[in-house]
């Protein structure tokens, strides 16, 4: 399954700043939450102390007030402290809390004011809810802001990886055009350079590669030529093969060049395929052509033979005779019984095609013969397909187009 950067990246991106906020809002809120109760706590007590002060006076002087003497709801912890000379406040947090004031009057009574303290408790609840409400609206806003942030990020990320793929596939002329000045501007532009650095150099190679292969052409045919005049005899057979394999290459090189500078042309004509088939393998003993079924193409019958022949070439390099290939309809087979592609090749041909001279194992290498088949196939608008077949053996299918 193919993930994508863009879902990924904007997720990520969400969680994190969903985490940040959540994070953040719970320390704010359990911080306000502790000063607020320790900040009306300690009103409380002092308030209730200076009325306990008051409270001692008046009893004092034998006056009223609002304080006990001695009452028997008195928590025992104050009692405790109490009747040990210290006059203290207490926070009973029951089920119903109540906030108390105790001071010692004489060796044997104790004068104690109280009052509730759930007005404090229900102020204190009614501020840890606002806090929630509003930690959790700021949290959805901010997480939203964050998935806007994160998808916007990853849909340029998602845009420089698809450009890269593109240019890794052969389109040199695929580009990101990155906006803004952060990393991502600066992976994009990154990726912009290599492929016009990439393009440069290719294109340079490719005119090398021409420039040689015409130079070329001159000095092999005089050596073509030369060879016709030599003696009969082993050697001579030796040099004509080697010149006329030369000779081969250097044109394979010329083809490619024409390929990759776009000016090759079609000359179409009706031609059969059986008879296309028969001509490209006429010279090679272990291949057989066998006809289910005939059907006239229009299409460029010199190119269709040269795609056929090197597929076949390839089959015998690679494979193992009996190299057949079938004729059905508009669409050619050809396969060998050798080991099969190899699979790091036949996932190359399933993706960007063959790469010219590319080796895939010690001393073996798919040379010009496929990247001539497969631009020449593209050239034709004809499909070509590679695979394994699952009874041993490589398989080339070319489905040609009707021009008619």
């Amino acid at each position: 399954m193919r993930r994508t950067p863009g879902a990924n990246v904007g997720t990520k991106v969400a969680l994190a700043v969903a985490t940040a906020a959540v994070t953040v809002a719970s320390v704010i809120g359990v911080l306000v939450h502790h000063l607020t109760y320790d900040s009306q706590l300690d009103t409380a007590r002092k308030e209730l102390d200076r009325q306990l002060m008051n409270a001692a006076y008046d009893y004092a002087a034998a006056r009223k007030s609002p304080a006990r003497v001695d009452p028997p709801d008195l928590p025992a912890p104050v009692a405790k402290a109490v009747r040990g000379g210290v006059r203290v406040t207490y926070l009973d947090s029951g089920g119903h809390p109540v906030l108390w004031a105790a001071t010692p009057v004489s060796d044997h009574e104790v004068l104690a004011l109280s009052r509730s303290y759930a007005p404090e408790t229900r102020s204190l609840s009614d501020l840890d809810r606002t806090l929630y409400a509003v930690g959790a609206t700021a949290t959805v806003l901010v997480s939203l802001a964050g998935l806007l942030l994160g998808v916007r990020m990853g849909r340029r990320a998602t845009a420089a990886a698809r450009t890269a793929e593109r240019i890794a596939n052969g389109d040199l002329d695929a580009r990101v055009r990155p906006g803004g000045r952060d990393e991502i501007a600066r992976l994009s532009a990154a990726v912009d350079t290599m492929a016009d650095a990439l393009g440069a150099r290719l294109e340079a190679e490719r005119r090398v590669t021409a420039d040689i292969a015409h130079e070329l052409r001159t000095p092999v045919a005089g050596m073509s030529t030369a060879v016709g005049l030599l003696p009969a005899g082993p050697a001579s057979d030796l040099v004509r093969r080697s010149v006329r394999n030369l000779r081969g290459l250097v044109e394979d090189v010329l083809e490619v060049a024409r390929m990759d500078a776009q000016v090759a042309t079609l000359e179409t004509e009706q031609r059969q395929v059986s008879a296309m088939a028969r001509r490209a393998v006429a010279e090679r003993e272990d291949v057989v052509v066998r006809v289910v079924r005939d059907a006239v193409v229009t299409t460029d019958p010199r190119r269709v033979e040269r795609v056929l022949a090197n597929l076949a070439a390839n089959a015998l390099r690679h494979g193992a005779p009996p190299v057949e290939v079938e004729v059905n309809g508009p669409v050619v087979r050809i396969r060998d019984h050798g080991p099969g592609f190899p699979p790091g090749l036949l996932a190359v041909l399933h993706t960007s095609g063959p790469q010219r001279f590319r080796t895939t194992a010690p001393g073996t290498g798919t040379g010009l013969g496929l990247t001539i088949a497969v631009g020449q196939a593209r050239l034709l608008g004809a499909g070509l397909t590679f695979r394994n077949r699952p009874d041993g053996g490589a398989e080339a299918v070319l489905t040609l187009p009707d021009r008619s």
